[in-house]
């Protein structure tokens, strides 16, 4: 049998580690779509995602020995390296979002969830996954991991806590936060006159 069909990710991840190219493709094949549909919905930009799923196997090769089993899976490991290739390119091409929730000092101003869920679950409804990928691209970039994670990839509250490394009510804050930002950018799409006919997207909007 094929490496893919029988042996876990870690085991593969230790192979690859040791120069085994087998080891390595399997987990490649197995692991670049979940990388790739993050990195193209952090950054908007399918050449950009590609290059950062290159990047991230060769680093996960690169680094591997700092895999710690006890802390998670594979992949979760390998999302964490790409969220820092993510964030290399944020500051390379000095990328702002429009849309803010900050205050003139810099500190971080709580909102009231509102009725977005409801806007956004509306448009995810449909088939306006170019809409979706706007608005999201919108968000600031630590609203806009919650959303990808939790919402376009369902994460859990507590497996997102663990990626990006803070508690479940700095998870739920910002989901609610980034709720209401989303919901602003949707909500005239939404309309019933503009939004088209279609079923349920699935999984991570890919």
């Amino acid at each position: 049998m094929p490496l893919n069909d029988t042996l876990p990710e870690q085991e593969l991840l230790r192979l690859a580690v040791a120069g085994e190219e087998a080891a390595f493709a399997a987990l490649y094949m197995r692991l670049k779509s979940s990388v790739y549909r993050f990195a193209l919905h952090m950054t908007g930009s399918p050449a950009q995602a590609e290059d950062i799923v290159q990047d991230a196997f060769l680093t996960l090769v690169q680094e591997g020995d700092r895999y710690d089993e006890s802390k998670g899976q594979v992949l979760s490991f390998l999302l964490g390296i790409t969220r820092n290739l993510v964030r290399r390119v944020y500051r390379s091409s000095l990328r702002e979002a429009p849309l803010t929730m900050e205050n003139e000092e810099g500190e971080e101003v709580e909102m009231v969830l509102e009725s977005g869920h409801d806007t956004i679950a509306e448009v995810l409804q449909g088939e306006a996954v170019s809409v979706v990928r706007d608005a999201v691209q919108s968000l600031p970039p630590h609203y806009r991991e919650v959303v990808v994670l939790c919402d376009l990839c369902d994460m859990t509250y507590a497996e997102a806590s663990k990626q990006l490394d803070c508690n479940l009510g700095t998870i739920r804050s910002r989901l609610n936060r980034a709720h209401n930002l989303l919901a602003k950018k949707l909500e005239s799409y939404a309309q019933p006159s503009r939004r088209p006919a279609g079923g349920m997207i699935q999984g991570c909007l890919l």
